[in-house]
């Protein structure tokens, strides 16, 4: 294996995104490296292993299950396996963050929307 995984062989199609699955590298942890526009995140979900984001430039918004808190530039949050959780850029500008996951293959859950009330 190699040394150094060009980013372009990891970035989401598409995206600036980059998704580095550990197992794919010989490596036991696996990351997003994200970079958002003001406004964008992921919804909520959950993984039955910690993750721990390193905030690299900028603002995100973090809920952690229940709780919401901020982190800046330099700033470390982790949240708890099998915790919903989701983050979105509320800074001005853009935020790169670094979303490290425990595990050497990403298993994910995501929330699904509450449904619309019907009419009757």
């Amino acid at each position: 294996m190699s040394a150094v995984i060009p980013a372009d062989a990891v970035r989401v199609p598409g995206t600036r995104t980059l998704r580095f699955e550990g197992e794919d590298h010989g490596s036991e942890v696996s990351f997003f490296l994200v970079t958002n526009d003001p406004g964008q995140g992921p919804d909520l979900h959950r993984h039955p292993y910690t993750e721990t984001w390193s905030v690299l430039e900028g603002e995100a918004t973090i809920r952690l299950g229940d709780d919401i808190v901020v982190a800046h530039q330099g700033d470390s949050a982790v949240v708890q396996a099998d915790t919903w959780h989701g983050f979105t850029n509320t800074g001005s500008g853009i935020l790169r963050i670094m979303c490290i996951h425990a595990s050497p293959r990403m298993v994910q859950e995501d929330r699904m929307p509450s449904a619309p009330p019907t009419e009757e």
